[in-house]
């Protein structure tokens, strides 16, 4: 065999091998991204509406499933100028953010290698209230979650007017968001016939509700006022309870009447007696004057004589 021709093989099967090599890297490039595109994780916001009240401090929950590491957490609010309310990258907090959240927003850092990319709000406010966007830029995904915000108070029961028949009452409660609705209950639970509900919004987007009812004897002794806001699930009520007497039966008005009467017609009676004797007396002794009066004034036999 010629020596020549054994050298000449060598390069031909190095430069096979050298293909084979990048083919098989290739290969192996191909089915990582096909196995990384299929693994890729989806951000998962909650699509219930968050419910919180004003001053409280409340979580907008987010997390990537299956739970990968966040480098980059970028939190906005569209409509808002400017929109970002918080943007978390490699650790550095960005001073990029709507004044309105300055220091009132976080992360949990500690948890964004465990795809937990939610954002917590201190102090929320009224203005807070609406739809949020998160996107995560290593997966290039967005989520938007909606945040509701409510202002509840207390309330405070009046009596007005009691009168032999009826009682009227007056309930107001201030500093409720959004608009709720006000009820009035008897001691069974059941709802009374009231009149409208007079409601009233502050400057500071805060409503003001009061409303007036007028009971009986005959309904109940325990009455209820409740305010009750539907969207954000919150209810107020406070009762006032009245003593048996407090509320005149019209029965026992005629029975006082009847004691009364009972009573002072014998006084009455007696009285007019007492009158009448009185005057009978006073008639007797006039006429005995009368007649003494006469009998001294007539003249006798013997003053005629003279």
């Amino acid at each position: 065999m010629d020596p020549s021709a054994g050298l000449s093989f060598i390069p031909i099967s190095i430069s096979l091998l050298h293909h084979s090599i990048s083919d098989l890297l290739l290969y192996l490039r191909i089915i990582l991204l096909i196995h990384s595109h299929g693994a890729q994780s989806e951000l998962i916001c909650s699509h219930q509406p968050i419910v919180a009240l004003a001053g409280d401090d409340v979580i907008l929950p987010c997390r990537l499933e299956p739970a990968i590491s966040a480098r980059t957490v970028e939190w906005t609010k569209p409509g808002l100028d400017p929109k970002y309310i918080h943007i978390h990258e490699k650790g550095l907090e960005h001073w990029i953010q709507n004044p309105s959240y300055n220091f009132r927003t976080r992360v949990f850092v500690d948890e964004l290698e465990q795809g937990n990319v939610s954002m917590k709000i201190f102090s929320v406010k009224l203005s807070d209230e609406g739809k949020y966007r998160c996107y995560i830029h290593s997966v290039q995904e967005e989520a938007f979650i909606h945040l509701s915000v409510g202002s509840v108070s207390s309330l405070v029961i009046k009596v007005t007017a009691n009168t032999s028949r009826t009682l009227v009452l007056q309930c107001e409660s201030k500093g409720w968001y959004p608009e709720p609705e006000l009820l009035w209950l008897d001691g069974e639970g059941k709802l009374l016939s009231a009149g409208p509900t007079e409601t009233v919004r502050g400057p500071d987007d805060l409503y003001t509700v009061s409303s007036g009812v007028t009971v009986e004897k005959r309904h109940s002794n325990s009455f209820t006022c409740r305010v009750q806001q539907k969207i954000i699930n919150q209810t107020r009520e406070t009762q006032i309870h009245v003593p048996g007497g407090f509320i005149k039966d019209p029965s026992e008005d005629y029975l006082v009447i009847i004691g009364i009467l009972m009573l002072g017609i014998p006084f009455i009676l007696l009285l007019v007696v007492f009158l009448l004797c009185r005057q009978c007396s006073s008639k007797i002794s006039t006429s005995d004057e009368e007649g003494q009066s006469t009998q001294l004034s007539e003249p006798t036999t013997e003053d005629l004589t003279r």
